[in-house]
C-alpha cells in the first residue's frame, strides 16, 4: 500500500523513478501533456531528465494501443530490468495521461509510453494528432495488443498513419535540419513496425504456415483488403505470445526490439538533443485546437488535423498547406476556383499582354499614372477618368479615353481572374485601401473652402468621389437593372439605394427604413436599409469593409456640403481624415508617441504616418519621401526614416 501510495504521489509530481541495479535512477517524466504541449523547457533539461550524458547516441521507441491492453506493463516488464518506471494502475482510469519518457541505457533506447485510444477524452483530435508526432521521431514503433484476433481498428491505425506520415511530416523531416540547425539530418524513412500481439484461446497469427515470414504476409494481406498501406514505414514485424496462464512472455519480443535497436541500415542513432528538437519543431508546426465539426471521422489522422484551418473568405474552400506555414512565408492555397463576392471585390485584372508571354503582372485602376504628378494626374482623371497601368507595357487603358465607343477593360487589354480571399490578406485590396487617403493628400486644399467652386466643378468632383469610393460589398450601380426586393425595374435616371447591411440596391419605398449598422462600420447612428434588413435586424460579420465603406462616409458628407453650400465654409477635415484612414494605418487616437524616438505626442504636436508601414511619427522622424508602390503610393510620400533606408521597391 505504502508502494501504490508513492507512485500516484511520484505521477502527481510529473516524476516517477525507480533505483536499479547500479544505484542509478531510472525516471519517467511527462514530455507532452494531453493539450500538446512540451513539458521540458530545452535540450539540456532533456538530457538531464533522461539521465544521459547527451553525448550517448541514443533510438527513440514509442508504444500504442488501446486503453487497459497493457502498454506501460510491457515497458516495465520488457526493459528497466522489469522494474516500474512507468505508472500502471488497477482502476477503471486512464493510468497514462500525455507522453512520458524514460531511458534505458541497456540498449540505448529513449522509450515513451502513450496514451492508450479509444479512452475518454474531450480532445481525442489533439490526443491523435499528438500520437502521430511521437510517432514521426521514433525509430521502433510498437502497437500493443490483447485480444484473441486482431482487430481493423489495429489497421486502420496504422494505414492511417502511414498515409498522413508521407503527407504531412516527410517534407517537414526534410526541411526540419536546416531550419532548426540540426547538424544530423533526419530521415525522412518512417519507423520499424512491431505488432505485439497476445493471445489466450485463438493460435498466433502465421502459426500454421511453416514459411518464415508467414504472418508478416497476412498483416499485407490485411492491409490490403482494407485499401491500406504501410509504404511510409520501413518494416512490419508481427510478435505473437500466447498466454494461457500469467504471467506473460516476453521474450520473444525483447528479441525483436533488440534487433530493431541494433539495425542502422535504414535509421541510425543520434544525440538525445535532435530528438527533442525534431520534436519541438513538429510540435510547433502541428498545434492549436481543432474545433471543426465538419471533419471526418472516417480516418484516424484526416487532413485537418494537419493543415491549416484558414478557410476562403469568399468561397469557404480551406487551405491546402500545413499548419503554421506563414512562418515560412509561404502563401495560403486552395483547391478549385473561388467565386466573386462584392463584399470582398476579389477579381483581379491581370495584364494581357504580359499573361501571353508567360508572365503574371496585376494591374489595378488608379486615379493618375506613375509618371504623372499629383495635381496632372487629379485632373486628368477627371477628365479621362481611371488608369490602368502595367510595370511593363505602360499605361493599357483610359476608362475615358473618347466621348463615346469606349471598350471594356476585361475583353481588350487585361484579363479577370477570381481570388481566394484570406483573413489578413489584402493583396488585390490595395489600391481601395488608401484610395480615399490619396484623395485627400491630392485635394487637400479643396475641400477646406468651397466657395472658389462654381457649379460645374463641383458637380464634376462630387461625381467623382461618388464613384471612387463605393464599399466594396455594394453591388455596382452598373449591374442594378431592378429593385432587389419588388423586382420593379429602374427607369432611365430614378435614383437606386443602397441598403447599407446587405449592400444590395433597392427602389426609394423598399429601402426607406433606417437603424444603426454597426457591424458595417457606420457606427451607432440610424443609416438607410431595405425593408427585409429592418425586419430581420440581420447582423453581418464584420470584415473588411470598413476602408470601403470608410470612404463612403466621406463621400456622403462631401455631397451633402456641396450640394447645399454656395459660401466658403470649414470642412471638418479632422473627421475626413478619420474616415479615410487606410486600415494598415494606426489610428490617431492610438497614437500617445512618435514610433521612432519615442517622444510624447502633445495637442499641439503634428501626427504623420509612414505610408510603408503605417505607423505614427514626429516630424523629425518621417522627413524622407519614396513612393511605395506595394501599397498603391506610385508618387513620392511620406515614409519614416527606417522605411527609407530599405534598399529596394517599397
Amino acid at each position: 500500500m505504502k508502494k501504490k501510495m508513492s507512485s500516484s504521489l511520484l505521477k502527481e509530481m510529473g516524476e516517477l523513478s525507480v533505483n536499479n541495479q547500479t544505484g542509478e535512477r531510472t525516471k519517467s517524466f511527462l514530455l507532452v501533456d494531453e493539450n500538446e504541449i512540451l513539458q521540458v523547457e530545452d535540450e539540456g533539461s532533456f538530457v538531464e531528465r533522461l539521465g544521459t550524458t547527451g553525448e550517448e547516441a541514443v533510438k527513440v521507441l514509442s508504444i500504442f494501443g488501446n486503453t487497459g491492453d497493457g502498454k506501460s506493463h510491457t515497458l516495465n516488464a520488457t526493459f528497466f530490468e522489469g522494474r516500474e518506471v512507468f505508472p500502471t494502475s488497477e482502476s477503471q482510469d486512464s493510468c497514462t495521461v500525455g507522453v512520458w519518457a524514460a531511458f534505458d541505457p541497456s540498449l540505448s533506447l529513449i522509450v515513451l509510453d502513450t496514451e492508450g485510444l479509444l479512452g475518454a477524452t474531450a480532445k481525442q483530435s489533439q490526443r491523435l494528432r499528438l500520437l502521430l508526432k511521437v510517432l514521426a521521431v521514433s525509430d521502433v514503433v510498437i502497437y500493443r495488443t490483447r485480444a484473441e484476433r486482431l482487430h481493423n481498428d489495429l489497421f486502420r491505425f496504422l494505414g492511417n498513419a502511414s498515409q498522413a506520415y508521407l503527407k504531412h511530416f516527410t517534407g517537414e523531416l526534410r526541411a526540419m535540419s536546416d531550419r532548426c540547425g540540426l547538424e544530423v539530418p533526419l530521415s525522412s524513412l518512417g519507423p520499424a513496425v512491431v505488432i505485439f500481439h497476445e493471445t489466450s484461446n485463438t493460435k498466433l497469427l502465421g502459426s500454421d504456415s511453416r514459411a518464415p515470414g508467414g504472418a508478416e504476409r497476412l498483416l499485407q494481406k490485411r492491409f490490403h483488403e482494407l485499401g491500406l498501406s504501410t509504404e511510409a514505414f520501413n518494416s512490419v514485424e508481427y510478435v505473437g505470445t500466447r498466454t494461457i496462464a500469467p504471467p506473460t512472455d516476453f521474450s520473444g519480443f525483447l528479441q525483436a526490439v533488440r534487433r530493431r535497436a541494433r539495425n542502422t541500415s535504414t535509421r541510425s542513432p543520434r544525440p538525445p538533443a535532435i530528438v527533442y528538437s525534431a520534436l519541438k519543431a513538429l510540435s510547433m508546426r502541428f498545434n492549436g485546437e481543432i474545433t471543426d465539426d465538419r471533419i471526418p471521422t472516417s480516418s484516424f489522422f484526416p487532413d485537418e488535423y494537419f493543415s491549416c484551418s484558414d478557410v476562403c473568405l469568399s468561397c469557404g474552400a480551406r487551405c491546402k498547406n500545413s499548419m503554421n506555414h506563414l512562418k515560412d512565408n509561404i502563401p495560403h492555397l486552395a483547391g478549385g476556383r473561388c467565386r466573386y463576392s462584392h463584399q470582398y471585390n476579389n477579381k483581379v485584372l491581370i495584364c494581357r499582354m504580359c499573361y501571353e508571354r508567360g508572365l503574371e503582372v496585376t494591374v489595378v485602376p488608379k486615379t493618375s499614372a506613375s509618371t504623372d504628378s499629383q495635381w496632372f494626374g487629379l485632373a486628368n482623371y477627371a477628365w479621362s477618368g481611371y488608369v490602368l497601368e502595367c510595370p511593363n507595357c505602360g499605361i493599357i487603358y483610359r476608362s475615358r479615353q473618347y466621348w463615346t465607343g469606349n471598350q471594356d477593360p476585361e475583353r481588350t487589354v487585361v484579363r479577370p481572374e477570381i481570388k481566394h480571399v484570406w483573413f489578413g490578406n489584402e493583396a488585390f485590396l490595395n489600391d481601395n485601401s488608401n484610395g480615399a487617403q490619396r484623395v485627400l493628400d491630392s485635394v487637400n486644399c479643396m475641400i477646406q473652402s468651397v466657395t472658389e467652386y462654381s457649379t460645374g466643378p463641383t458637380k464634376a468632383v462630387t461625381s467623382w468621389l461618388t464613384d471612387q469610393v463605393a464599399p466594396a460589398y455594394w453591388t455596382p450601380n452598373s449591374q442594378i437593372t431592378e429593385c432587389h426586393q419588388c423586382k420593379k425595374a429602374f427607369e432611365e435616371g430614378e435614383r437606386r439605394h443602397h441598403c447599407r447591411s446587405c449592400g444590395e440596391g433597392f427602389c426609394d419605398l423598399c429601402s426607406a427604413k433606417s437603424m444603426p449598422v454597426p457591424e458595417r462600420g457606420w457606427g451607432n447612428t440610424a443609416v438607410r436599409v431595405c425593408n427585409i434588413c429592418f425586419r430581420t435586424g440581420k447582423e453581418l460579420e464584420a470584415t473588411r469593409d470598413g476602408k470601403g465603406l470608410l470612404a463612403r462616409r466621406i463621400t456622403e458628407v462631401a455631397q451633402s456640403t456641396l450640394d447645399v453650400m454656395t459660401s466658403a465654409v470649414e470642412y471638418p477635415l479632422g473627421f475626413v481624415k478619420d474616415a479615410a484612414r487606410p486600415e494598415y494605418w494606426v489610428p490617431d487616437h492610438k497614437l500617445v508617441k512618435c514610433h521612432g524616438c519615442e517622444k510624447p505626442f502633445t495637442p499641439t504636436t503634428a501626427k504623420h504616418h509612414c505610408r510603408a508601414c503605417g505607423q505614427g511619427f514626429c516630424g523629425q522622424c518621417s522627413p524622407e519621401v519614396r513612393p511605395v508602390p506595394s501599397r498603391g503610393w506610385d508618387h513620392p510620400v511620406r515614409v519614416c526614416l527606417d522605411c527609407s533606408k530599405k534598399k529596394g521597391e517599397l
